[in-house]
């Protein structure tokens, strides 16, 4: 499927003018700043509307993404070993809660007080909720629409709680390392010492396995991409032309990475919120990153983010790992 076919999973329904939302000002000051810098850059969370995190939904389900189908069954397989050492009680707290297609495997083995989904996008998680709430009608479920980023206030309803973090996905590899410790140190605000965190990384391969994994044949991955640039006419009054931009992933191999970028086939001018713009044929916006880890690699990370990995479990091919951290307070250095 071509870029341009992939449009059609999005359908552009921008609504008319006087009935759009007010523009986050975050996103609006991202995308200005991001496309005035060199190299143009814009944050992978602003892909995360509703049509965004629709799509996203479709390539978990895609026979090229690996990451969801590995996860997925090593929470099955581990559930209980996982029970054990958190033990019932905990308020699950998932960042990036998305759909919560992983989370009835964690929900059902760890005997939870409550569950409090955090998600960007608030339409997706308050369905999402509702979903998972007749899936489990006596947990108490209580959704926050917050950028995760950052330190995020917890609802009264779990006051006193003690918390197990759950952040499935690799989505830490978004992040470079900087931006990732000072998430995993955000986490640590939000949840309090002596909390635990579940976290899923996804591990170094082959680029023959990586690169179809974010460049699939039926081109949602590209419609995901580019749903990007419909999201900036949506939501920035703004007039990019989406078909002069073409999906791109490649492998990083110095940075352990993979790059998703959208490059211009030819020459464009555009507005956004009256600022005009420039792109030149074969310049790409880089929209987002996708690291992989070895294992010491993460343990490294979890702990220069203050979380002391104490369980590990990987598939047998080794692509990903899910790890079982704890919160603790930094010591003195010998």
């Amino acid at each position: 499927m071509t870029d341009t076919a992939t449009d059609s999973l999005i359908g552009d329904t921008a609504p008319a003018l006087h009935d759009r939302p007010a523009a986050d000002p975050a996103f609006r000051a991202d995308v200005l700043a991001g496309l005035a810098a060199r190299p143009r850059a814009i944050p992978a969370r602003w892909f995360y509307d509703r049509e965004g995190s629709e799509l996203f939904e479709r390539i978990t389900d895609l026979p090229e993404y690996y990451p969801t189908r590995v996860e997925t069954a090593l929470l099955s397989a581990h559930a209980g070993d996982i029970a054990r050492l958190v033990g019932p009680g905990r308020a699950v707290v998932e960042f990036g809660s998305g759909s919560s297609t992983k989370t009835p495997h964690l929900l059902a083995a760890v005997e939870p007080a409550a569950y409090v989904p955090i998600d960007i996008s608030g339409d997706f998680l308050r369905a999402s909720s509702a979903a998972l709430a007749e899936n489990f009608p006596k947990l108490p479920i209580v959704p926050v629409e917050a950028d995760f980023m950052h330190p995020t206030p917890m609802p009264n309803r779990i006051a006193g709680l003690p918390r197990l973090g759950f952040f499935p996905g690799s989505t830490i590899g978004n992040m470079v390392a900087r931006t990732a410790v000072n998430l995993l140190r955000a986490m640590v605000e939000t949840l309090g010492e002596g909390s635990m965190l579940l976290i899923g990384m996804d591990r170094v391969k082959s680029p023959a396995i990586l690169v179809p994994a974010y460049d699939d044949a039926q081109g949602v991955t590209a419609a995901f991409n580019r749903n990007l640039l419909h999201r900036i006419n949506r939501d920035l009054d703004a007039d990019v032309p989406v078909d002069a931009f073409r999906h791109r992933a490649i492998w990083n191999d110095a940075h352990a990475r993979i790059e998703m970028h959208l490059e211009a086939t030819r020459d464009v001018a555009f507005t956004i919120a009256g600022d005009h713009f420039m792109i030149a044929a074969g310049e790409t916006i880089h929209t987002e990153n996708s690291h992989k880890y070895g294992p010491r690699d993460a343990r490294v990370l979890l702990r220069a983010g203050a979380w002391e990995p104490i369980a590990e479990w990987t598939d047998p091919d080794d692509q990903f790992a899910l790890i079982l951290a704890e919160a603790r307070p930094a010591g003195v250095a010998p």
